[in-house]
């Protein structure tokens, strides 16, 4: 019995590293609790797509900032 129970932390605890919201972690710890381990496939892949979309944005951001960075230096 441990072994789910370490399980259920890690898996909780890997959500909230991931920086899941308590609705997500609540709805993926429901399907954890009812061992329905393939409907959170689908919930977090949603979520790693939303978390890459992030990334990318910052990315964005950075390369204006290099550029104006750059050009700033050029005066």
């Amino acid at each position: 019995m441990a072994e789910i129970k370490d399980t259920y932390g890690s898996i909780y605890q890997n959500l909230v590293d991931a920086g899941c919201n308590e609705e997500t972690i609540s709805q993926c710890m429901e399907y954890v609790k009812e061992g329905n381990y393939a409907a959170l496939l689908p919930l977090l892949s949603k979520y790693r797509v939303k978390l890459l979309h992030s990334v990318h944005d910052g990315q964005k951001q950075i390369d204006c900032l290099d550029f104006l960075i750059y050009r700033l230096k050029k005066l």
